[in-house]
């Protein structure tokens, strides 16, 4: 697709891998939203990059129709939404908290199927469309506590294999994006420590890796792909 006039909205987009994926969104001429549960953050992110910024939860279901009415008003339609928005809590099998289980999925898995059926019907009506899910590595693979976090990111790659079964017959393009270790604040935000290193991965990395996808012409599409280091050691 061309992205020169798009019109995206991504979501968890005021910081790290939304915030990477929006700048580069409009620096091909689109136009981004961005929407996060803080009002603050998202405001003073949409000044600094130039983007529309929307307040709210993206597992609250009045917020998610909201935020695709907003972006089609103001820019007149939705070509592309990246479901970006997502968060963990890590802890043993027999030490699991329900309450933090519960709200790992209601962002990382219900608040993407939310967002994800305002865009498609958008989608669905206007014949096209791009939906791009940002899952994980820890998708593919589970790990030793991180029983919410891998679940909630299995779950969301197989929610996008059913979205892309039934949307391709409208020409909607659906991917999902597996990154690996990317130096963002989600480690801090679950009060882990991450080892600043100049071989990790960026952003930045994630953002290049989704336009590149984006610019392949509308007749074909990358499914899933994943986004390593080449050598973070």
């Amino acid at each position: 697709m061309d992205l020169n006039g798009a019109r995206a909205l991504v979501t968890g987009g005021s910081e790290g891998i939304g915030r990477g994926i929006a700048e580069a969104l409009i620096r091909k001429g689109a136009r981004a939203a961005i929407m996060s549960r803080s009002k603050d953050r998202v405001e003073k992110t949409a000044r600094e990059i130039g983007a529309l910024p929307i307040q709210g939860d993206v597992g609250n279901e009045e917020h998610a129709v909201r935020a695709v009415e907003t972006v089609a008003r103001e820019f007149g339609g939705i070509d592309i939404l990246v479901n970006n928005a997502g968060f963990g809590h890590f802890f043993p099998l027999v030490e699991a908290d329900l309450t933090k289980f519960e709200e790992v999925f209601r962002t990382n898995v219900t608040g993407a199927m939310l967002m994800a059926r305002e865009a498609a019907k958008r989608f669905v009506e206007q014949g096209s469309g791009h939906l791009i899910n940002i899952s994980s590595t820890s998708g593919l693979r589970g790990g030793p506590g991180s029983t919410a976090y891998s679940g909630s990111k299995f779950a969301l790659r197989g929610m996008t294999e059913c979205w892309r079964n039934e949307l391709r017959r409208h020409n909607v393009r659906v991917m999902l994006v597996n990154p690996s270790e990317v130096q963002t604040g989600f480690f801090e935000k679950i009060g882990r420590e991450q080892e600043a290193s100049p071989k990790k991965l960026r952003p930045e990395e994630i953002a290049d890796a989704i336009v590149g996808a984006l610019e392949v012409d509308d007749r074909g599409f990358i499914p899933e792909f994943s986004v390593f280091a080449t050598n973070p050691f």
